[in-house]
């Protein structure tokens, strides 16, 4: 099930500092990362699943909220710190959406770009879900 990841906060009067880790931090290891920005309003992102890749998704800056569908039940977490991670397990549809202005979103994903890995259409989702 997706769930926030708290990720270590180093408090500074200069200035905070957080990190992660593959294989610590995130349970897996980190094969890509990719960012999203410059969203326009009222926009979306993602709206797919994977069938393989796992993920973390972080709002390194600004705001936004991630649906997270299992094919039965939707969560909705909003993402606005950037200490947290939203952990996504592999076939979970998910779609970015209501980005703040200049918000930020950084992904990491355990495996390569593979276009097979995606499952774009949700007719599809479900039906592979069953």
């Amino acid at each position: 099930m997706a769930h926030i990841i708290q990720l270590p906060k180093i408090e500074d009067k200069r200035g905070n500092l957080s990190f992660l880790e593959g294989d610590n931090h995130v349970p897996y290891t980190i094969e890509r990362c990719y960012w999203i920005y410059d969203v326009p309003g009222g926009e979306h992102r993602g709206g797919h699943a994977f069938k393989k890749q796992q993920e973390v998704i972080i709002a390194l800056s600004g705001s936004f909220d991630v649906i997270v569908d299992d094919g039965v039940q939707k969560q909705q977490f909003q993402l606005n710190r950037s200490y947290y991670g939203l952990y996504i397990p592999q076939g979970m549809w998910r779609q970015i959406e209501n980005f703040s202005t200049n918000a930020l979103a950084l992904i990491l994903s355990s495996t390569p770009f593979d276009e097979s890995d995606y499952i774009r259409n949700y007719n599809e989702f479900l039906t592979y879900k069953k």
